[in-house]
C-alpha cells in the first residue's frame, strides 16, 4: 500500500511527487499523458511582481517565496535528474506602447510600492537600451530584476525523470474514481480496473479535477478551465535578452527567449470550456501585439502553436490543502501560475503529507475558504 497517490501528472502533481519521495514516502501518480496538458503548453515565466493584481497580495507573497525557491530547486533537480530545465533569472522587462498603457504602468508600480515592493522605472530610450529590438514607440517600462523563467518542457521532463530515479511508480492510466471506506478517500480505481491503494490521495488534475468520480459534491474543488493560445517563433540570432511583457492599447502580451532561439508568445485567456481549438483570431490577436513592441518578430520563423487549459478557481489562487473528505488533499486551481508555483507548492505539500501540518506560507490558500 503505497503512502500517497497523486491524480495529475502536470508540473504540480510531479513536484509534490518529488518531493514528498524526498520525505521517504511510497508514491505513485496516475496520468495517462503525464506533462501534456497546460504544463506542456506554458510559456513559463517566473514573474510574480509582473503578474501583481489588486486584491491578490497573498497571491504575490506566495509567488515571490515559489520565486525565490527557483534557483535552488532546479539546481537540485538538475543534479538527481541529470536533465537541464532551462532556467533562466535575468529579469523581466514590463513596457507600455502608448501613454494610456504607461499611466497603467504607473498604477502598478505604486502598487508594488505600497507592498514595499521596489520598482525601477525605466524611460522608453532605458527600455531600448536594455532590449534594442523594441519599437521606437514604447513610452517606458518598469524593471523586474529578480524575475525570471523556466522551461516547463524541460522542467517537467526532469520532475518525471527525479520521480523515477526516487523510486516513485508512473501509472499512465486515467483515474476512474477516487475509493472511499468509512467516509474516507483510501485509494483509486483506474480506467483498466486496476486498484492503486494508499493512506493519502492527492488530487492534482488541472481543470479536470472538477470531474473526478467518487468525490462528494462538497470535496471538489471549485475549478474551471480557461483557455490560452501560445505562439512559438525560433531566430537564428539573439533577439531577445530577457522575458518582455508588454501592454498594448490596454491589452497583455509576453514574449519569453529561450538560449536555444525559441522564442514563446503569448497567452490569450478565453473562457471556452474545454475547448482546445486553436484559432485564427487568437494567433493574429498574439502577433499584432508583439509587432507593435517588437516589429521584428515578424521576420522570425514560425513553428508552433497550441492550446492549454488553465485551471482557474473563483479568486484566481491555488486550492492547497486538505479537503471536505478525509484522506482527499488537493493541489489545483494555480490558474497563470502553476509553473511559477511549483516549487511552493511541492514542498508545502510533502510536508502536509509527511507531518499533517501546512507551512504557514501556503494556509491562507485552504479549501476550507469556498467550503465556508
Amino acid at each position: 500500500m503505497d503512502d500517497v497517490v497523486i491524480i495529475g501528472g502536470g508540473v504540480i502533481g510531479l513536484a509534490t511527487a518529488w518531493r514528498s519521495l524526498g520525505r521517504g514516502l511510497r508514491v505513485t501518480v496516475a496520468d495517462p499523458e503525464p506533462a501534456a496538458k497546460a504544463s506542456y503548453v506554458a510559456a513559463g515565466m517566473l514573474t510574480p511582481v509582473s503578474e501583481l493584481t489588486y486584491g491578490e497580495e497573498a497571491l504575490l507573497h506566495l509567488g515571490l517565496a515559489s520565486r525565490d525557491r527557483y534557483p535552488a530547486f532546479v539546481a537540485e533537480l538538475e543534479e538527481v535528474s541529470g536533465r537541464d530545465t532551462g532556467f533562466r533569472d535575468d529579469g523581466t522587462l514590463q513596457v507600455a506602447l502608448d501613454s494610456d498603457d504607461l499611466a497603467l504602468l504607473g498604477e502598478l508600480r505604486r502598487f508594488q510600492e505600497s507592498l514595499g515592493i521596489p520598482a525601477e522605472t525605466l524611460t522608453g530610450r532605458e527600455c531600448r537600451r536594455l532590449e534594442p529590438m523594441l519599437a521606437p514607440s514604447v513610452r517606458g517600462g518598469l524593471l523586474a530584476p529578480a524575475d525570471g523563467s523556466v522551461d516547463p518542457r524541460r522542467l517537467t521532463a526532469a520532475l518525471l525523470a527525479a520521480v523515477e530515479r526516487l523510486g516513485g511508480t508512473l501509472v499512465r492510466e486515467r483515474v476512474a474514481e477516487v475509493l472511499t471506506e468509512d467516509g474516507r478517500a483510501v485509494g483509486v480505481r483506474l480506467d483498466g480496473g486496476d486498484v492503486v491503494r494508499a493512506h493519502q490521495v492527492v488530487l492534482a488534475a488541472g481543470p479536470w479535477s472538477q470531474d473526478v468520480k467518487g468525490v462528494p459534491d462538497g470535496a471538489l474543488p471549485p475549478v474551471r478551465p480557461v483557455k490560452g493560445q501560445v505562439v512559438r517563433l525560433r531566430s537564428a540570432t539573439p533577439f531577445l535578452g530577457r522575458c518582455v511583457r508588454g501592454l498594448v492599447r490596454g491589452s497583455s502580451v509576453y514574449l519569453v527567449p529561450r538560449a536555444d532561439g525559441e522564442i514563446v508568445v503569448g497567452a490569450t485567456q478565453e473562457e471556452m470550456g474545454f475547448d482546445t481549438t486553436v484559432t485564427a483570431g487568437g494567433v493574429w490577436e498574439l502577433l499584432r501585439d508583439a509587432r507593435e513592441l517588437l516589429p521584428g518578430v515578424t521576420e522570425l520563423e514560425f513553428t508552433e502553436v497550441r492550446a492549454g487549459l488553465r485551471p482557474g478557481s473563483p479568486d484566481n489562487a491555488p486550492l492547497l490543502g486538505a479537503s471536505a473528505l478525509p484522506g482527499l488533499l488537493l493541489a489545483t486551481g494555480h490558474f497563470r501560475g502553476g509553473v511559477l508555483l511549483a516549487p511552493v507548492t511541492g514542498e508545502a505539500m510533502a510536508e502536509l503529507l509527511a507531518t499533517g501540518s501546512m507551512p504557514e506560507v501556503a494556509r491562507p490558500f485552504s479549501p476550507a475558504r469556498f467550503q465556508e
